[in-house]
């Protein structure tokens, strides 16, 4: 293996640390886990598929005696399982350090939730926000806590249209999926504002993986994307182990800072190392940001009230 090759592991000891993860049975999710639990972290691998999820736990503890895994099924699409999933970290006494909001769909033909939502909007934006908002006080508790949202490089190309957020008038599964990027992008770094505001200890961090090997691509129903995605330009992308470093970067290395994205530091941010890059300039529009909480408040049905110091 060339030095170029090489996966380096980024991430300090975390013995004693709790990380919960979404999407954590493949892809950037499970590279995720697996380098966080060789670091003797706790993980909480949040996961709509349990079966696939433990068979790679098995896999793990194969390789790592003593790894601390904990498989919870999670429905991001799902209000009612992104609440009973808070709901049982509470009443189970587990308290996150850490949440990596990595859960994603790419690209498939318009799908709406049973509660109506566009699909992309649901799982990578929604379910996320409702997430977060419930389990903001527990983390608030935590130690080096921090929120780790998950979008794309494709987020600068988008913009999101607030008249039709569900595609109703016009749909397109690539910038309805850039649309759910950017969408991460300005959540977190309204939830930045907001958590300064309160002098929260809470960090809020971006990270995106760049253009990694998953099965994301793939899984896109539309032909075109899968084509191109899946097949076309899969020779030029990096391993799964290596898109994840930049979000394992934000999660654990102490100079990360709120507000913050990481991404590869090679051309056009599609491989290479974590390096400090910036979001679009629509991410940082506050006034966007605000809107985008007050109709996630509503779309969801969760009140997002960020802890003071005196409330956590």
């Amino acid at each position: 293996m060339t030095p170029s090759n090489r996966t380096p592991d980024p991430a300090p000891d975390l013995s004693g640390r709790v990380f919960v993860v979404t999407g954590a049975a493949g892809g950037l999710g499970l590279a995720t886990t697996t380098a966080l639990a060789r670091r003797g972290a706790h993980v909480v691998l949040a996961v709509r598929d349990e079966a696939k999820a433990h068979r790679a736990t098995a896999h793990l503890r194969a390789e790592q005696s003593g790894a601390r895994l904990d498989v919870r099924r999670l429905d991001l699409a799902d209000p009612d399982s992104v609440h009973a999933f808070a709901r049982r970290l509470r009443d189970d006494g587990v308290h996150p350090d850490v949440l990596v909001n990595n859960a994603g769909v790419m690209a498939p033909p318009r799908t709406l939730t049973p509660h109506g939502h566009e699909l992309q909007l649901a799982v990578n934006h929604l379910g996320h926000f409702a997430l977060t908002a419930h389990l903001i006080d527990l983390l608030a508790r935590g130690r080096d806590p921090r929120v780790v949202t998950v979008t794309s490089a494709n987020h600068r190309r988008a913009r999101i249209d607030f008249d039709d957020l569900n595609g109703e008038h016009a749909y397109s599964p690539m910038g309805h999926y850039n649309q759910s990027k950017l969408a991460n992008a300005v959540f977190a770094l309204e939830l930045h504002r907001r958590l300064n505001a309160a002098r929260s200890p809470v960090r809020s961090v971006l990270a995106h993986p760049g253009y990694a090997a998953t099965a994301l691509p793939r899984a896109g129903t539309v032909t075109g994307v899968r084509l191109l995605f899946g097949h076309l330009l899969r020779p030029l992308a990096q391993s799964p182990a290596r898109g994840a470093l930049a979000q394992l970067h934000a999660a654990t290395a102490p100079q990360v800072r709120g507000g913050e994205l990481y991404g590869p530091s090679g051309l056009g941010e599609l491989r290479g190392t974590p390096a400090l890059t910036s979001p679009a300039p629509r991410a940082q529009d506050e006034a966007v940001g605000r809107r985008l909480w007050e109709v996630s408040q509503e779309l969801t049905g969760v009140p997002f009230t960020v802890p003071g110091t005196g409330d956590a």
